[in-house]
C-alpha cells in the first residue's frame, strides 16, 4: 500500500482503531479524489481495476458500519421504528379468463394444467348427461369432457350481442387430484386482480341456481364471472355421480 499512500498521505491504513468510541477516525474518501470518481491518478488502480476492489475502500466500508451510532442516529432511527407500518395492498389473485358464448368468466390459474385445441369427443355408450360431452384424449389419457356452459346454464342463452369469431380451445383441468375438460369458445389468457376488485356475482350465473360465483372484476369493457373452483368442481361430480 506504500504507492497508494504517497499519492494521498491522508489515506488511514489501518482502521482497527479509532481515538475515542464517541470520535470514530474521519475516513479518506480517496475513491472520490483520486480514485474512479476522482482524477483517476492513484497508481493502485492499474494494479485493482477498481477502487471496490482495493482493501482500503474495503476497510473504510467495515469502519463505516462499525461506527458508534450518535445520540442523532439513534434519535432518527428510534423515530423511524415507532412509526406504525402502513399495511401492504393484500397479494393479487391469478385467474385464467376464458370466454364462453357471450359471457367472460375466470378460474384460478391454478385449477388449469393445460390449453389445447379442441379434441374429438367420444360419446358414452348409455350416458346421456347434459353435462358430459364424452371422452377426450388428452396426451394417451382418456379425460371426462364436460360442458361448463350447461352447467352454468349459459349454453341455451341467446348472446347480448354478436361475438367474433376466435380458436376455441380446450381446457385441462386438475382440482384435488380430479382432472376434467371442457370445451371454451375463447381464451384471454391469465390475468390478475385484488380480492377487493370483487363485486356481487351477475344475475346471468345467478339464475343458474348454482353458487358458482364469487363475484365479478372489471376487465375491458366487460365484467368477468370469478368462479368458485370448489362449488363448480363439486357440481361436475355431482352430476357425474
Amino acid at each position: 500500500m506504500e504507492p497508494h499512500a504517497r499519492a494521498n498521505p491522508t489515506v488511514i491504513t489501518d482502521f482497527s482503531v479509532t481515538p475515542h468510541d464517541d470520535q470514530p477516525a474521519e475516513v479518506s474518501d480517496c475513491w472520490n479524489q483520486i480514485g474512479v470518481s476522482g482524477n483517476q491518478t492513484c497508481r493502485e488502480l492499474s494494479r485493482h481495476i477498481h477502487c471496490q476492489n482495493c482493501p482500503v475502500y474495503s476497510a473504510a466500508a467495515v469502519q463505516l458500519l462499525d461506527r458508534p451510532l450518535s445520540a442523532e442516529d439513534r434519535r432518527a432511527w428510534t423515530e423511524h421504528y415507532a412509526h406504525e407500518k402502513p399495511l401492504g395492498a393484500p397479494a393479487k389473485t391469478s385467474a385464467l379468463l376464458f370466454r364462453l358464448d357471450g359471457e367472460w368468466l375466470a378460474l384460478p390459474t391454478t385449477a388449469f394444467q393445460e390449453i389445447t385445441e379442441r379434441r374429438v369427443v367420444h360419446s358414452l355408450p348409455h350416458r346421456r348427461l347434459a353435462i358430459v360431452l364424452g371422452l377426450v384424449n388428452v396426451r394417451g389419457e382418456l379425460l371426462i369432457c364436460a360442458s361448463l356452459a350447461r352447467l352454468l346454464g349459459l349454453e341455451f342463452r341467446p348472446p347480448a350481442k354478436p361475438v367474433r369469431a376466435v380458436f376455441d380451445r380446450l381446457l385441462v383441468a386438475d382440482w384435488n387430484g380430479e382432472r376434467f375438460a371442457f370445451p371454451v369458445d375463447e381464451v384471454h389468457g391469465v390475468h390478475r386482480f385484488h380480492q377487493s376488485d370483487l363485486r356481487k356475482p351477475p344475475a346471468t350465473i345467478a339464475r343458474s341456481g348454482l353458487n358458482c360465483a364469487r363475484g365479478v372484476f372489471p376487465w375491458r369493457n366487460f365484467a368477468v364471472g370469478f368462479l368458485d373452483a370448489d362449488a363448480v368442481f363439486a357440481a361436475l361430480n355431482r352430476n357425474l355421480a
